[in-house]
């Protein structure tokens, strides 16, 4: 029996190579918290820009709605007070969120 060590022995652990393990396990864990959602999903600009315009269609169209169907009931023009104040807040609606989607994000 010969006193090298085989071929296919595993490589004795060194010193530097636990050193570098030790660094790249804290670069990745700061770099884990780095990256990590501060207010969570919903405080995203995209998500508040969406729910922005959700909000302007339905309560354009919501609101033309209500003031036709007022307009209507208290003027008897029925059906014409309330296609005109519904197309009116769809109008104002989509101009709204045309007005919204040209201003530069915060």
């Amino acid at each position: 029996m010969s006193d090298e060590p085989n071929a296919r022995d595993p490589v004795g652990e060194d010193a530097r190579i636990d050193s570098l393990d030790e660094r790249l396990k804290a670069l990745r864990e700061r770099e884990e918290q780095r990256h990590k959602p501060v207010g969570g999903a919903e405080s995203d600009a995209s998500y508040r820009a969406g729910n922005r315009v959700l909000a302007d269609l339905l309560g354009g169209v919501a609101g033309g709605l209500f003031l036709g169907w007022v307009i209507d009931h208290f003027a008897g023009t029925s059906p014409w007070g309330l296609l005109v104040m519904l197309f009116f807040g769809i109008f104002v609606a989509f101009r709204n969120i045309i007005r919204n989607s040209n201003q530069r994000p915060n």
